[in-house]
């Protein structure tokens, strides 16, 4: 197998093979993997735009029963710091956040088996009706699959529920790394791939639309990523479900996994993870850079290997914080970093429509 044949296929728009992917992101160089995504990005997105959304990403409950081991934000129930908040609090919260411009709320929490399944179809109808200018982008899938297990309900059963009180978007997260190896050993409790990818087969097929994210840098190996980024691809061929990938490192601080893998990720393998998610993923339109995950400079550099949105402004986030791993920043300063790198600034809607080009301001 030769680089230089694999890269003539991503130019010629031809779908690479497990192998081949596998191949590029183990010996090709990584301006190389830049060039080849770029010409993808390109081709899928060829205004020299990056999007943005504005957004925040609270949390209704941190007790969480499936103890994974990446995980810094959890607790059990009756724990130091263990809690949960009512509906109405949220709701509270959320109208704080749309009168601050958010046009996006990220929610996602523990897996609390002490909620019942009402307490989220309320969730999303109070959201509907009270606060209609955002769009709720509620619920992993394993926090589905825990809602399906309080209920008694099938999946698809619990989300036609959801969709009928008016859910649209599902969130990508508790994928990690779609490789059951790995899964085994960081969230043995979780789940398998399957059930993860079986929860979004079935979102898709009601007409959701939802991201694809992947947690790297812990345990996995470069055949476990080729492995997740082809279940992905595999599956977006049936439905076409999701909008973006969105992959970032593992931030080990106070997790227990912290013993074995005390260290992040370089920014030089997240912009592998970028350009060659890019282009592996002939089948999705976007690919998001993280200023937040990564850093703001590391983030701008992304927009060049292949990236073509910023992700949000996450006014408020949790999880990441758990772990001692704290990046803010506000919506002129995500305009400013985008321009900063060479692109035009739009800021979009959950479902990637452009709200708003943000031009450069006029000159005195």
């Amino acid at each position: 197998m030769q680089l230089s044949t694999i890269t003539d296929k991503v130019r010629n728009a031809e779908r690479l093979t497990r192998e081949e992917g596998l191949f590029l992101l183990t010996h090709g160089e990584l301006l190389d993997l830049g060039e080849c995504a770029n010409i993808v990005r390109y081709r899928k997105n060829p205004d020299p735009r990056i999007t943005f959304v504005v957004d925040t990403n609270p949390n209704y409950t941190n007790i969480c029963n499936i103890d994974c081991i990446f995980c810094a934000f959890y607790r059990h129930s009756g724990e130091e710091g263990a809690y949960t908040h009512t509906v109405d609090e949220m709701i509270r919260k959320f109208k704080e956040s749309a009168a601050s411009g958010v046009t996006t709320i990220l929610l996602q929490g523990g897996v609390n088996p002490a909620l019942p399944f009402e307490y989220y179809v309320e969730m999303v109808e109070r959201t509907v009706k009270e606060v209609p200018g955002v769009t709720p982008h509620f619920w992993s899938t394993s926090e589905i699959i825990g809602m399906a297990a309080v209920s008694g309900l099938t999946v698809p059963k619990v989300l036609q529920r959801l969709w009928d009180a008016g859910q649209r978007t599902i969130p990508g997260g508790g994928a990690e790394i779609l490789s059951d190896r790995v899964k085994k050993k960081i969230s043995h409790l979780k789940g398998s791939s399957a059930d993860w990818l079986s929860v979004m087969r079935e979102a898709h097929a009601i007409g959701f639309t939802s991201t694809a994210t992947m947690m790297y840098g812990h345990l996995e190996t470069n055949d476990d990523i080729v492995e997740h980024l082809e279940s992905i691809r595999a599956l977006q061929d049936e439905h076409h479900g999701f909008t973006a990938f969105v992959p970032w490192s593992f931030k080990p601080g106070n997790t227990p996994l912290e013993k074995i893998i005390p260290h992040y990720a370089t920014p030089m393998r997240y912009l592998q993870m970028i350009a060659i998610s890019r282009i592996y993923l002939d089948n999705f339109d976007h690919v998001q850079a993280s200023w937040f995950s990564e850093g703001k400079k590391t983030g701008q550099i992304a927009v060049h290997f292949g990236a073509d949105d910023f992700g949000g402004t996450l006014f408020e986030e949790n999880v990441h914080a758990a772990a001692n791993f704290v990046n803010k920043s506000n919506t002129e300063e995500v305009i400013n970093l985008i321009r900063d790198a060479g692109f035009t600034p739009a800021q979009r809607s959950t479902t990637y429509e452009i709200l708003r080009i943000c031009e450069e301001p006029q000159a005195a």
